[in-house]
């Protein structure tokens, strides 16, 4: 059973599985920066307090907004603009005025109602426009349940269409199967490109590697991006690119 890694964003700042962690936001870092694009481009960041993707984004050289619940605590680089908004209404924003989205951090988990929130993005998305997303997956949904000895949950969740999983903190997320998240995508306008596991191997694994030789992160990182692509349920997130239809 997979056991829910300290320091997930959900749980806490708790400091054992550090490594894992930090091969798990190089691999985020190094996904970005294969999918931006590559000319300049307008781009919508929606990941909230990860600020992590719009600095990465401007620092390639893109014009950034991102769209945030409270003021940025730290500078922001010249290209990008900080909007303090509700991610999920983006009505002051034109149709079609974004060449790019970034919905990152799990951002569509912690929003429930998340077709709601996959419709505005597909709305500010020019025709042919990509949007970036992350959610946590069932098998995190899973573990979480079968921790907190939620076993009659557990055992409806392949059944369910919507999958709500209560934290320990008192929060909730909503998690997805491959398939799930392919519906919602396609059903609001968008053709996906490709939906993997964030990462492929495992925090033990990881732990392993990196505890005998703290120089192997970088060839980590390589091994996982370079690893066949694969839409398996393994993994405690998911990300997908999806493209705008010209006719939607």
């Amino acid at each position: 059973m997979l056991s829910i890694p300290a320091k997930h964003p959900a749980v806490g700042e708790a400091e054992t599985l550090a490594s894992y962690w930090t091969f798990y936001w190089a691999v985020a870092a190094a996904q970005l920066s294969r999918w931006l694009p590559r000319r300049p481009s307008r781009i919508l960041d929606l990941s909230g307090s990860q600020a992590r993707y719009a600095d990465q984004a401007a620092n390639a050289g893109h014009t950034v907004v991102e769209v945030r619940d409270a003021p940025r605590a730290t500078p922001r680089p010249k290209r990008t603009r900080t909007v303090v908004a509700d991610a999920v209404s983006l009505g002051f924003l034109a149709p079609g005025s974004f060449d790019a989205v970034v919905a990152e951090a799990r951002m569509l988990s912690r929003h429930l109602v998340t077709e709601d929130v996959v419709a505005e993005i597909a709305r500010v998305l020019r025709p042919g426009g990509r949007v970036l997303l992350s959610v946590d997956s069932l098998v995190l949904g899973m573990a979480i349940l079968a921790e907190q000895n939620y076993w009659a949950h557990l055992s409806d969740v392949p059944r369910s269409e919507v999958v709500l999983v209560p934290w320990p903190d008192g929060s909730i997320t909503r998690c997805f199967g491959v398939e799930q998240l392919r519906e919602l995508l396609t059903e609001c306008g968008l053709e996906v490109e490709w939906i993997r596991p964030r990462t492929a191997l495992s925090p033990s694994t990881v732990e392993h590697v990196l505890g005998s030789s703290p120089q192997a992160l970088t060839r980590l990182v390589r091994a996982e991006l370079t690893a066949p692509q694969s839409d398996e349920p393994v993994g405690i997130h998911l990300v997908a690119s999806a493209i705008k239809r010209v006719d939607a």
